[in-house]
């Protein structure tokens, strides 16, 4: 899709912090995080929500999102997370993605660049 957001940063024509990447999803750092380390799952191939989307691609974005827990935990120290995911009218950007918030006791707010770079 030309006009979509999250296409265009998967292409590079957008920079993003990205935090995982494989054939299939890629994972960046929420511009507009609700938490450090609020990280956004996307396929690489444009669909629009959950009703889109094909069972192997959204079974894959589970198995990203638990890796990116693991990795969450050990890079950011938190104590929780919310798996969140849109559709229809309150899905800001109408490219399917699944929202992984790490949740803390006690949070220091950072900015994503300060966050990406524990994540390397």
């Amino acid at each position: 899709m030309n006009d979509c957001l999250f296409c265009k940063i998967i292409k590079g024509d957008i920079p993003s912090f990205k935090v995982y990447e494989d054939d299939m999803v890629f994972a960046f750092l929420d511009i507009n995080p609700k938490s450090n380390g609020h990280t956004l799952i996307v396929p690489k191939k444009h669909f629009k929500d959950i009703h889109d989307i094909d069972s192997n691609t959204l079974n894959h974005i589970i198995e990203t999102a638990k890796k990116l827990m693991g990795i969450l935990e050990e890079k950011l120290a938190c104590d929780g997370f919310t798996l969140a995911q849109n559709n229809g009218e309150v899905q800001e950007v109408k490219h399917f993605h699944l929202h992984v918030i790490p949740h803390y006791s006690e949070e220091q707010v950072k900015n994503p660049e300060e966050i990406w770079e524990l994540l390397k």
